[in-house]
């Protein structure tokens, strides 16, 4: 986990691949912890492809310091 805030837009929507960079965990690590319930995600329409919002990352992280 990286120690400086991840630098999103509250509003903006991050890939797992994206989400994983910016709070310097493993692909495994963000999964498990989405289907624990730990960080929510939301699922596009059109590629059923999970993402994440700036918003939630940023409680995420706070929540784990």
């Amino acid at each position: 986990m990286v120690k400086t805030e991840p630098n999103v837009k509250r509003d903006g929507r991050y890939n797992i691949e994206e989400t994983c960079r910016l709070l310097g965990i493993h692909r495994n690590t963000l999964l498990k912890y989405a289907k624990l319930g730990i960080i929510q995600y939301g699922i596009r329409r059109s590629t059923t492809r999970k993402f994440f919002t700036g918003g939630e990352i940023l409680r995420f992280w706070k929540a784990s310091y």
